[in-house]
């Protein structure tokens, strides 16, 4: 099965400018994507979508290629996760190369490790999935949640605000790290989370949104605790 890593960072961030490069606990963000993707030894390439030279410049640095440079169109803030996937799996095939299985890994998933992706990498190939997505689960019982109505706090399920946390079914949520599909699949339905999708489980230790300043210290702080790296 020939394999590609494929990892998207587009130079718009908002809310933390260039976050795909920023320094995270004395690397680019990025380096952590790239390195864990080619640890993984399970891919014929390693590379970075990306439509920011200067992101492209780090990228290279740290051992991806970036073959190409992403489209204009597909680098805005309503380009999708798959309209990317597309677009490179065509610029490829275009270069006479194809693929049976791609990993898109997120920039920003610094808790990513080449284990996890190997092993999502092999459930894979090893049955009929469509593709695997790295979950983690709720920390806190989502049956148990509240609302506000008129001022006042309302249970959203109350049929199971009285029962016992152990007694409700886990529910879990996407890592935002990566996500390992079947061209094939891809192809045909033209999405990343398909018919056939299954579970990753992720220990929530190893889970963090980087969305804002405030996010991006308590990411540091978890990685730091776990990787045993202090103030560089």
């Amino acid at each position: 099965m020939k394999s590609l890593a494929l990892i998207t960072a587009r130079g718009g961030s908002r809310r933390i400018p260039h976050k795909n490069i920023k320094e995270f606990a004395g690397k680019p963000m990025i380096s952590y994507a790239i390195e864990a993707a080619k640890a993984a030894g399970v891919f014929e390439h390693v590379m970075v979508s990306t439509d920011d030279e200067k992101i492209a410049e780090v990228a290279r640095e740290y051992g991806a290629e970036v073959p190409f440079m992403r489209s204009a169109e597909n680098a805005d803030d309503n380009a999708t996760t798959a309209d990317v996937i597309k677009e490179v799996l065509e610029a490829y095939e275009e270069r006479g190369e194809s693929f049976d299985g791609l990993c898109c890994i997120y920039p920003t998933a610094a808790f990513v490790t080449a284990d996890a992706i190997r092993e999502a990498m092999e459930a894979l190939y090893k049955g009929d999935a469509d593709s695997v997505m790295p979950v983690v689960r709720f920390s806190f019982p989502p049956r148990r949640a509240l609302l506000i109505r008129d001022g006042r706090l309302v249970p959203h399920y109350p049929e199971d605000q009285l029962k016992r946390s152990q007694d409700l079914e886990s529910e879990y949520h996407d890592c935002g790290q990566f996500y390992a599909i079947r061209v094939s699949s891809f192809k045909e339905q033209g999405k990343v989370v398909m018919e056939k999708t299954l579970p990753l489980i992720v220990p929530e230790e190893r889970v963090q949104d980087i969305d804002t300043p405030e996010d991006w210290a308590m990411a540091e702080l978890k990685f730091r605790m776990l990787t045993g790296r202090g103030e560089e």
